[in-house]
This record gives C-alpha cells, sequence and structure tokens, in this order.
C-alpha cells in the first residue's frame, strides 16, 4: 500500500478507506505516527475545538489516541491497535466515526491522550473495522481486570 497525499488540503475523500484491521495494521507499516479520532470528521474538526467536557476548558488540539505500539509492546501490532480502536469506540455514532490522522503533538488532553495541531488526514476507518477490533479484544485481552 502506497501513501501518496495529494497536496493542499487533505479530505477523507482523497485517503485510502481501511475496511480490515489488517488494512490499518498495514498502514502503520507506511506512516508513522498515526492516531486515531472518532468524530464528525476533518472537515468538520477544522471549524471545531477539543473541550474538556467535565471542566469545559478549551483543549489547544484535536483528542486523539496513539495507533503506533509503544516501544514497551510486546504483543502483535493487531493487538494494540485493536485496543486503541475500542477505547473510544463508545463514540461511534451514526455522526462520529473513526479515522487516521497525523499531526503536531500540542499537549495532552484531561485523559492523558495526544492533543494534535496541524492535522492530516491519513486514512477513514470503516465501521467493520472496529467490530473485528471489538472481537479480538474480547478474545485476547481480560477487559475489567484491574489487577486487584
Amino acid at each position: 500500500m502506497g501513501l501518496h497525499l495529494p497536496d493542499g488540503p487533505v479530505t477523507l475523500d482523497d485517503v485510502p478507506r481501511m475496511r480490515t484491521l489488517g488494512d490499518v495494521v498495514e498502514l502503520l507499516g507506511v506512516a508513522t505516527p498515526l492516531y486515531v479520532r472518532f468524530s464528525a470528521g476533518p472537515e468538520k474538526d477544522s471549524t471545531t475545538v477539543s473541550r474538556d467536557h467535565e471542566s469545559g476548558c478549551e483543549l489547544p488540539g484535536l483528542s486523539v489516541n496513539p495507533l503506533d505500539p509503544e516501544p514497551w509492546w510486546d504483543r502483535p501490532v493487531e493487538h494494540w491497535v485493536a485496543r486503541q480502536l475500542c477505547q473510544y469506540a463508545h463514540l461511534l455514532t451514526p455522526e462520529r466515526f473513526p479515522w487516521a490522522l497525523t499531526g503536531e503533538i500540542v499537549g495532552r488532553g484531561p485523559d492523558c491522550e495526544p492533543l494534535l495541531d496541524a492535522t492530516v488526514p491519513v486514512a477513514s476507518i470503516d465501521r467493520a473495522v472496529v467490530d473485528e477490533a471489538a472481537a479480538l479484544y474480547e478474545c485476547v485481552f481480560d477487559p475489567g481486570n484491574d489487577g486487584t
């Protein structure tokens, strides 16, 4: 999969569509760092700001979740990506969907999530990918185990 983004503003119409979890993992091999955001999309996000819902504070960038595994991660990349997609899957609605992006980290949000500015959409992510990630997550993780 070659990643060729056009010059100028990029929309989701300009980027590849990820239809499987394997597609997202393959994308990490050609574009990094990558993040996932659940929202109405980059066009809408270009005219809005992220807010901390509890305090109402405006955040300096868009809230995202990293798709690149941390250096300490010793499991398959697919497991990391599945976990990251599942962390915010509750935000998936008919109006909000996941999409992959890159950008400049300008801070951390209240959940220590990266906040990005100068964002560039890299791919759209189908709902089927989130469903596949949820199925894998249930098989390979121990959800709700807090170590006690």
